[in-house]
């Protein structure tokens, strides 16, 4: 103990001076004599003293405050280099080390790289100024570390000098893949792009969008939030605030920094996630204050702190919340636990950081477990100099490794391994215990060419200097009372993916799904976020899809359109539906009952044939025309039912281009024949003889029936050829598409309806003009009727077919169809076979005279005969029935006079009233 009291003047443990610097000598932590040399840069303090005297002189200060988990990997590093030491490795060539505390500050950092490059077995340790280093032998050949990328980069820049090759297990910062800035650099981690990256994936798997940030002002912690905050961005992860602190807890405003931090951490009860890049000292203190503000969040760890068991042991951690971090990945390090087993027989006399942690060990060990720990790093000298060294090192082999980091552990390990295994290639053919068989630069070019064996893979250094090797994901669980580090899951860098061993470990993954850390609420499938006035996209309203849009994912930043006409979607939808297709189905109780009316039609036109068939020699049906022109208008009519189920049921092209051609083709046949019937009847009854030449002229029946139902089927046949109609689809209704038959041409359909119509016109004038004929007779009358019952409907089907839109479309026309149809059939047949089955006593030839002569009698006084010559004997009454089919011939055949056979043709004379009378009733039996 008395050897130990002697030692304590040369340092200050915790917060005082560390191993005061005299000479060169004094400057180095750690060495070890070999034919090869590695140096070793290592954050072995926490900080460095800055002096308090002014003027302040360009002296090197001391230390303070001492990281049990940087020692450490000063001790993987020796560890390393001695077991290479005693393999066949290198073949009987040693590695000796040379290991530097930088105090995690540049400026000591930068001492102890002027010393890398001072001449080899230079007395003076001084550095040549050359232009060409090329054959130029440094004290060392390569160099591990440093613990911090802003360390590093500085380090590397001037090492670059040289090209002496720089492996570092720790510096992570992206800006070191820059190989044109840093060509010596290398490292055995992956860089902190793909720690970023990782972290932004965990922050997406779990649903969170309103983070925090805080990190360190220096070097590491900004790039890190640089390239945190570029993924973040990609990701559609929001940073609510971001909090720097500075880099050194001895700054004066480090504490009101952290205070605001806690601050802005209490006042964003949105955020509940804060990603933390800082050193392990810093978030010890920030911890600190967090736990007595009572602060509970979920805190994402990186590389630097995410495994620190001296955070984890922090009373009270576990009221801080969740802790998930990501640490490098590990290997197989029993061999470096059993070397820390051994440690206590370790020579002491040039390891300074082993004996400074012995007289540590030898103050605090009488402390429980995080007293200890706080004991390290912050003893002061007078509590060292009042130890009497009677208190027993218990917790020398146990302390050490449960304070083990296994990340950083294996990759100093792995750095040294790299080194060795390229100083191998270069001393395959030179004698390698001499110090000037290569140089550095040569040494470089093996590097980039090692392939080692990690975990039975092959691993190398890619083009930038990096080994990618995988993250833990590591999960902070409070066990048995005290909080453990666990392996959650393993981040494939490479792939950008969550690897778990078991359900268990993939349930806690799971379960920080349960903290919500938004802006905003989630919007929901239906739903799309509307940006609002605050500066971040992650801040949002959610409102709903409008009508005919739709969103089927949770925070959607658009809605999609419904883009074809036949989808429809309401407001606030997920998906789109199909619009219904609606058409004049059978099944419609509207078709039904306008089929069933129409079938009612077919079967009157059947009964009215029947009847008349049946009755073929009575003066009813003979008047009527014969059963010749009954039959073709009966037939018509017929067709003009039947078009009607072309307009029921789906639309085809076949039942478009059918529907009005029929119905068109088959009015118009009907109306020809009734045209034919108007001008007998008015031939018949006609005094007036200028008229009744016209309308010999006019009267030939087939002629008229076959030209204007001709004209009809040209109107159509040019219709269905240059503007046939055509199915189409309505979709004037928004959630429907209505089926229909688009005719085309409207003025084709125009010009086919006005065509009926004239016709009509003209039958009904003709009609009209013998309305008065005597009443068995009177078929002039009920075809003006008809014709106006058909004119009356086609007027009202015009405005209403033109308003009206949608599935019963097509039932507008049906119904005017029907009852244009049924009037003119009942107007024309129905008083016919009303006289034929109830008044069967006004049926015969004898009724018929008798009315025709009493109708005659009534209207001689005014009748004026014209081009009519008479018999001078007057004929019997049964003669003049049998000289009727003559008669009618003659007409027929167009001849423009009237004569009565064995007579003479007599122009200019009026008859007397008793030949008048017989010429009436000769013309009325013509009928």
């Amino acid at each position: 103990m008395a050897f130990v009291i002697l030692l304590i003047p040369c340092f200050v443990i915790g917060t005082e001076v560390a191993f005061s610097c005299q000479d060169a000598e004094d400057f180095v932590g750690a060495s070890s004599p070999g034919d090869i040399v590695i140096g070793g840069l290592f954050a072995v303090h926490s900080e460095m003293l800055h002096p308090e005297e002014d003027p302040i002189k360009p002296v090197i200060q001391n230390c303070a405050g001492f990281e049990i988990q940087v020692f450490l990997q000063t001790l993987a590093m020796i560890h390393a280099i001695e077991t290479i030491n005693n393999s066949t490795l290198l073949s009987g060539v040693t590695l000796g080390y040379e290991i530097y505390d930088t105090c995690a500050e540049v400026t000591k950092a930068m001492a102890s790289a002027l010393r890398f490059l001072s001449k080899f077995n230079s007395s003076e340790d001084a550095v040549e100024f050359r232009c060409n280093y090329s054959d130029y032998i440094p004290r060392v050949k390569a160099v591990t570390g440093a613990s911090y990328s802003e360390v590093s980069m500085a380090v590397s820049r001037l090492l670059a000098l040289q090209l002496i090759p720089q492996v570092s297990p720790a510096s992570s910062a992206e800006i070191l893949s820059d190989k044109i800035r840093f060509p010596s650099f290398f490292r055995t981690i992956p860089s902190d792009f793909y720690q970023t990256r990782a972290m932004t994936h965990l922050i997406c798997e779990s649903g969170w969008n309103w983070i925090g940030v805080i990190a360190t002002d220096d070097d590491n912690g900004r790039f890190a939030l640089e390239s945190f905050g570029v993924q973040a961005m990609a990701n559609n992860v929001c940073i609510a605030f971001k909090e720097m602190l500075p880099a050194y807890i001895s700054d004066s405003s480090f504490h009101t920094k952290v205070d605001h931090a806690i601050e802005k951490i209490v006042k964003e009860t949105r955020v509940n996630v804060i990603v933390v890049f800082m050193r392990q000292f810093h978030v010890f203190e920030l911890f600190k204050k967090a736990i007595e503000r009572n602060v509970n969040k979920i805190w994402i760890a990186s590389d630097n702190w995410s495994a620190a068991v001296k955070i984890s042991t922090i009373p009270n951690i576990r009221q801080l919340g969740t802790v998930v971090g990501f640490g490098f990945k590990s290997g197989d390090i029993s061999s470096f636990q059993e070397f820390l087993r051994n440690l206590h027989e370790k020579p002491t006399e040039n390891n300074k950081f082993l004996r400074e942690y012995i007289m540590l060990l030898s103050v605090c060990a009488h402390l429980e477990y995080h007293d200890f720990q706080t004991c390290i790093a912050n003893q002061s000298q007078d509590d060292l100099l009042g130890n009497d060294g009677s208190k027993p090192q218990i917790w020398k082999d146990d302390f050490l490794n449960a304070n083990i980091e296994p990340g950083f552990i294996h990759s100093t390990i792995l750095a040294v391994h790299a080194i060795a295994h390229a100083i191998k290639g270069q001393c395959k053919d030179r004698d390698c215990k001499d110090p000037s068989a290569f140089t550095p630069w040569e040494l470089l070019e093996e590097l980039k060419k090692v392939i080692l064996i990690d975990n039975n893979k092959e691993v190398k250094f890619d083009s930038n200097g990096d080994i990618s090797t995988s993250y833990d994901v590591l999960l902070w669980k409070e066990i048995d009372g005290h909080m453990e580090i666990t392996t959650m899951a393993e981040y494939d860098a490479e792939k950008g993916g969550f690897i778990f061993e078991d359900e268990e470990k993939k349930k806690d993954f799971l379960a920080l799904k349960k903290v919500q850390s938004t802006c905003s609420q989630h919007c929901r499938p239906g739903q799309v976020k509307k940006v609002t006035e605050s500066p971040h996209t992650c801040c949002y309203e959610c409102i709903y899809c409008p009508e005919n849009h739709y969103s089927n994912k949770t925070d959607m930043d658009y809605c999609y359109r419904c883009n074809n006409k036949t989808y429809w979607a309401p407001i606030n939808s997920t998906m789109c539906h199909r619009k219904t297709i609606y058409f004049l189905a059978w099944t419609d109780w509207f078709a039904i009952f306008l089929l069933l009316l129409s079938a009612f039609g077919v079967v009157l036109v059947l009964s009215i044939c029947v009847i008349f068939t049946k009755n073929l020699d009575t003066p009813v049906v003979k008047a009527s025309g014969g059963l010749t022109v009954c039959y073709i208008i009966l037939f018509s009519h017929f067709l003009i039912f039947l078009s009607t189920i072309f307009f029921i049921d789906v639309p085809t092209e076949f039942k478009c281009k059918t529907r009005q051609a029929l119905f068109g083709i088959s009015f118009t046949l009907c109306i020809s024949c009734i045209l034919i019937k108007s001008l007998k009847i008015l031939l018949a009854f006609s005094f007036d003889p200028k008229l009744q030449n016209f309308l010999k002229c006019m009267y030939k029946p087939i002629p008229t029936v076959v030209t204007c139902t001709g004209i009809q089927v040209i109107i159509c046949t040019f219709w269905l050829i240059f503007r046939t109609p055509f199915v189409n689809q309505n979709f004037s209704i928004p959630r429907a598409i209505i089926l229909e038959c688009n005719e085309g041409s409207i003025v084709a359909f125009g010009i086919m309806l006005g065509y009926i119509a004239a016709l009509a016109f003209i039958c009904f004038i003709f009609a009209f003009k013998g309305r008065k004929l005597p009443e068995n007779y009177n078929e002039a009358k009920f075809i003006t009727f008809g014709m106006l019952i058909y004119f009356i409907a086609w007027i009202v089907f015009i405005p209403v077919y033109a308003t009206t839109f949608g599935k019963y479309l097509p039932a507008v026309e049906i119904i005017v169809v029907l009852i244009s149809n049924y009037g003119i059939l009942c107007c024309t047949f129905l008083p016919k076979c009303y006289i034929i089955i109830y008044k069967q006593e006004t049926n015969t030839k004898s009724a018929f005279l008798k009315m025709v002569y009493t109708y005659s009698s009534k209207s001689a006084g005014s009748v004026a005969v014209s081009q009519v010559s008479l018999d001078s004997k007057s004929s019997s009454l049964q003669a003049t029935i049998t000289d009727s089919s003559k008669t009618e011939n003659d007409s027929v055949n167009g001849n423009c006079h009237f004569q009565v056979p064995g007579q003479p043709l007599i122009k200019g004379k009026v008859l007397p009233k008793n030949a008048a009378r017989t010429v009436v009733r000769k013309r009325v039996s013509s009928i």
